[in-house]
């Protein structure tokens, strides 16, 4: 079993992160060219098949030039910029909705995994990553006596 250090305002940035609609527009910045930017974080789905794990994020208008994943002591992380477009010549902008920037996302992985055989590909505006289970059969609880 692994020991997960608990952050409790994590959660709490977890939790509000669900609600973009309220709590992002507390986020806004001013960058350097004073583009007003969001920080963001891309929905994601996580599953399981009997070979492998999989990670969705839904990352549309993401060039796959711009996604990072990276697996370092039993994380994944998925990272990478959604930049903002250039106004066109004679077009206004009259409300922009999409969230632009930084992203980042980090999850805790399994110990039964082979990390050397992790493959990501992005289509249709999804990274989907895909990584395959070891052959070694999950350890089983052992009872020990107490002396």
């Amino acid at each position: 079993m692994s020991i997960i250090r608990w952050e409790p305002f994590r959660s709490m940035e977890d939790y509000f992160g669900r609600m973009p609609s309220l709590f992002d527009r507390w986020q806004r910045q001013l960058d350097t060219n004073g583009d007003s930017r969001l920080e963001w974080s891309p929905s994601v789905d996580i599953s399981e098949t009997d070979g492998e794990y999989l990670i969705r994020a839904d990352l549309p208008a993401v060039k796959k030039e711009d996604v990072r994943v990276t697996f370092d002591d039993g994380m994944i992380t998925v990272s990478g910029e959604r930049k903002q477009k250039k106004e066109e010549k004679g077009e206004k902008l009259h409300r922009v909705e999409s969230f632009y920037g930084k992203f980042t996302r980090s999850f805790s992985l399994p110990i039964n995994v082979d990390s050397t055989s992790i493959k990501a590909e992005s289509r249709d505006g999804v990274l989907t990553v895909r990584i395959p289970k070891t052959g070694t059969e999950q350890k089983k609880a052992t009872e020990i006596k107490v002396q």
